[in-house]
């Protein structure tokens, strides 16, 4: 096992070395680029070294930000998991489809449309080979024929516009536990079939209800079924057992997959949708990071995102790609400190303020629940060591990747998606390139709407967005980034403008002109 002291002095020696490295050159006409965009799970905005951690160590995302620009007003459009994803891929807010405007389970149909532009199926049509490793979370089969994890797994990521994809269907803490290739559960035997139900138990499995002697991290009720690995899920999970996945093996297997298809597919351009599983409870570091960092495990799994995002790098350099590769990082949502299960360090992990200096977290419509560290890489095109104020949502990557590949989006492609590709490189403007963003929590409502330095979140939950001082909060920040002062009362007038400005967008199919 690697001690605390021998990792921090490996990292040391590892930022030191790229300290020295010089820039990177870009490729001589190198035609179209590659594009890697890592979706971190559950990162704050304050948990990288870079935007101004203390009590973790991230020398590859940090050299990320060094060799490129660093966003400082950059949104997931929504504060957790699955609506995030979804405006990712498709460039439509997620409240407009209620099949993914809400944390799916893991027996949920897929929630993009049939037909449904997305990012890999635009990018496809540009030439590029497609691929998602990691988390997908959005939902698998339909509602018709529900999924059957004994049978082919579809539709699903090659449904949506990925050639490849490796994947587990839902979240790490809920059922069921196995990876997905292609069509496949992995490793599955015949004999042992899968079950699945998010509502009554199936099999004879121990839950963390039953049995909390089995357990080797302590579970709160909700999170108390099915035990896999010694950890008890959401939901029940009966069979499948030579497929399930080792917790502390999940960084791994995900890593090596991503490497392998950018080895895979290195002479032609790519896309690879990177989604890790960390930081996402349950957090079961691998033992090599144990003990790492400061605070307690969660700054642990910190540390193993880390090291995924520098084996991708590594691989970026060792195939001599990085010069002609744009990669992006960023997370799906603000960062949490949470009981729902107890590794033994949680005393620690708020150590490391997740969103400083934020209010809020993820599941909330404070800044805290989704404005994330973005950082962006491409040598030769962005500046490096840069920052932006830009206001760009992760709901934009449709359309500037399309911008980036060449192409030109389709009237009725990503509606709610803007190109913000300027942004990226730098260039000035007069106008900033969104006007505005509408933000979510889980579900279609309640919304915050945001317009220059204003944000006006609504407080109450209705069709009908509230204009009345009472129901609604109003922050400028620019002045008060914490968001501690409510001006609504100081400002009716803002409020209603607001407002207004969001029932319009509300009201019509598209926010994208």
């Amino acid at each position: 096992m690697i001690t605390r002291r021998h990792f921090l002095k490996g990292m040391a020696a590892g930022t030191a070395a790229m300290a020295v490295s010089g820039p990177i050159p870009a490729q001589a006409a190198p035609g179209p680029p590659n594009i890697i965009f890592i979706l971190a799970d559950d990162i704050g905005y304050g948990d990288l070294g870079c935007c101004g951690a203390t009590k973790v160590k991230t020398p590859n995302l940090d050299r990320i930000a060094r060799e490129g620009v660093r966003f400082t007003d950059a949104h997931s459009t929504a504060a957790v998991c699955t609506p995030t994803r979804y405006s990712f891929l498709t460039g439509q807010y997620a409240w407009r489809n209620p099949d993914g405007d809400h944390i799916l389970s893991g027996v949920a149909p897929l929630a993009i449309p049939k037909g449904m532009a997305t990012v890999p199926s635009l990018l496809k049509e540009a030439g590029y080979a497609t691929g998602v490793v990691g988390k997908w979370h959005l939902g698998l089969g339909t509602k018709e024929k529900p999924v059957d994890y004994n049978q082919d797994v579809q539709p699903g990521p090659l449904e949506a516009g990925f050639d490849y994809a490796f994947f587990f269907p839902a979240t790490g803490d809920r059922v069921p536990c196995v990876f997905v290739e292609n069509h496949r559960v992995m490793g599955l035997d015949p004999s042992d079939p899968i079950q699945v139900s998010y509502e009554q138990k199936v099999g004879n499995d121990p839950t963390g209800e039953e049995h909390p002697e089995l357990l080797k991290i302590k579970a709160d009720k909700s999170h108390s079924k099915t035990i896999v690995n010694g950890v008890s899920r959401i939901g029940y999970m009966s069979g499948g057992n030579s497929a399930r996945w080792v917790d502390e093996d999940i960084a791994d297997t995900f890593t090596r997959k991503a490497v392998s298809f950018i080895e895979q597919n290195k002479d032609h351009p790519f896309f690879l949708y990177f989604a890790p599983h960390d930081i996402h409870e349950p957090m079961v570091p691998h033992p090599r990071f144990r003990g790492t960092s400061e605070c307690g495990w969660r700054g642990d799994v910190i540390h193993q995102l880390d090291w995924s995002v520098g084996e991708v790098l590594a691989a970026l350099d060792r195939l001599n790609l990085a010069g002609n590769t744009l990669i992006i990082f960023t997370s799906d949502n603000g960062g949490a400190i949470k009981d729902t299960y107890d590794d033994g360090t949680n005393a620690l992990h708020a150590l490391q303020p997740p969103n400083a200096p934020l209010r809020g977290e993820k599941g909330t419509l404070y800044e805290g629940g989704h404005r994330e560290p973005f950082l962006a890489r491409w040598p030769g095109k962005i500046s490096a060591g840069t920052t932006s104020d830009e206001l760009i949502g992760l709901i934009d990557m449709l359309a500037m990747f399309t911008a980036v590949a060449g192409g030109a989006l389709p009237s009725d492609a990503g509606p709610d998606s803007y190109n913000v590709l300027p942004a990226l490189l730098g260039e000035k403007r007069a106008a900033p390139l969104r006007d505005h963003l509408v933000l979510q929590i889980n579900g279609r409502e309640p919304l915050a709407i945001r317009q220059g330095p204003w944000v006006l979140i609504n407080k109450r939950r209705g069709k009908k967005q509230p204009a009345d001082v009472k129901n609604a909060e109003l922050y400028n920040l620019a002045e008060d980034l914490a968001e501690k002062d409510n001006v609504a009362k100081k400002y009716p007038e803002k409020v209603k403008e607001l407002t207004a400005l969001l029932d319009r967008v509300c009201s019509t199919p598209r926010s994208r002109t």
